[in-house]
């Protein structure tokens, strides 16, 4: 009998794999029911509706609508209950148990300090905040049964002027639970070199960052995020597929900078359901992932904002695996990129991947064994 590694896994399995997360908001991700909680409790009236059903669609909705006016209300609103210490304490804490029941087991959440300080709060008091809600969130999980590992993105945001001031706080944090730096916002208008002195700020200080780039501006703001400002990631990346041509004999020709972030395993931050909300793809089925995977780029898989596309990383995954036909083996190769990806130590970057997704891979892919002989018996 032969390995039924090879068989599309289940939804359960799906579940149950270990996945690791290199792009998700803390903003983008809160549970609609805390979304009412936290607007009641310091009097926020503009939410568009009030029981936590109505609320999680309308979200999905507006994300959906085409309308970046309504795509961008969607946060005002998030933002708008996160300027507490309490609040952001308990979305991070919720954050990082949603993630963790979801199976992931290593998480980078991003936020940006500079939007939560309406209510008087210190860009010190809201990294605080945060970073002990994710540290509680992960007591949460292990009491539930679920491991997982959560580390802060400080993020500033591009049309703003404190990418500097942003940088120094992720390097005063980076031994109290910031991994790195990051910076989003509209990209058009708004490249990556506007912050230069950041990134050689953080490259002074040997730190590490990711730079939303190549989601809708296209190959000059990944080239910029590369060549000129040096990140180690790309958040999105997804239209490097614009320097790629397969001829209609199915051969493939990659251009210089396509060819420079496969060669130097650049690692690319895609976000599946997310790009089709932004017009990056008009249906999984299309999206680059497919194409990226087979050219053996660094290609990972990620949720950006869970409340606005309604999704996880298990829905995700199970998303690419109708479209592709993905296997375990698939999901592993995703996880594995991803975990190497990460910007925790090397050593614990290893130890993840080969006591804990290895292992847990290999349990999933032996279960058809069982089952067999559950059958025969």
């Amino acid at each position: 009998m032969t390995s039924q590694t090879y068989r599309p896994p289940s939804a359960d399995q799906i579940r149950r794999a270990p996945k690791a997360l290199l792009h998700d908001h803390l903003d983008g991700g809160l549970r609609p029911g805390t979304i009412i909680d936290l607007a009641r409790e310091v009097g926020y009236e503009s939410l568009p509706e009030q029981e936590s059903d109505k609320l999680g669609l309308w979200f999905r909705e507006a994300a959906d609508s085409g309308s970046l006016e309504r795509y961008l209300e969607t946060f005002a609103h998030t933002c708008a209950v996160m300027q507490t210490r309490d609040a952001l304490f308990r979305v991070a804490a919720e954050c990082a148990e949603d993630l963790a029941r979801d199976g992931v087991v290593y998480a980078e959440v991003r936020y940006a300090p500079e939007q939560h300080l309406e209510r008087g709060l210190t860009l010190e008091e809201v990294v605080e905040a945060v970073n002990d809600g994710f540290r509680e969130g992960e007591r949460r999980a292990q009491a539930d049964g679920h491991r997982i590992r959560v580390g802060a993105l400080l993020t500033a945001m591009r049309h703003a002027a404190r990418a500097l001031e942003i940088a120094e706080l992720a390097n005063r944090y980076r031994d109290s639970g910031v991994v790195g730096f990051d910076i989003a916002g509209a990209e058009a208008g708004f490249p990556p070199t506007r912050h230069l002195d950041a990134f050689e700020y953080l490259k002074r200080e040997n730190n590490h960052f990711t730079i939303h780039a190549g989601e809708a501006f296209g190959l000059p703001s990944i080239w910029q995020a590369l060549q000129w400002c040096g990140a180690d990631r790309l958040g999105h990346g997804v239209r490097i597929i614009d320097d790629i041509e397969v001829a209609e004999d199915g051969s493939v020709a990659l251009g210089r900078l396509a060819a420079y972030v496969r060669d130097k395993r650049v690692p690319l931050e895609l976000c599946p359901s997310s790009n089709l909300q932004t017009g990056a793809a008009a249906s999984i089925a299309e999206h680059p992932i497919g194409l990226l995977r087979k050219l053996h780029f660094r290609a990972t898989v990620n949720t950006d904002n869970r409340l606005m596309s309604g999704t996880s990383m298990s829905r995700e995954f199970e998303l690419l695996v109708d479209a592709f036909d993905y296997t375990l083996d698939d999901m592993q190769w995703f996880t594995v990129n991803a975990m190497k990806s990460a910007f925790i130590p090397f050593d614990e970057r290893l130890a993840m991947i080969n006591e804990v997704i290895k292992p847990g891979y290999a349990e999933l892919k032996s279960e058809w064994l069982f089952k067999q002989t559950a059958v025969t018996s």
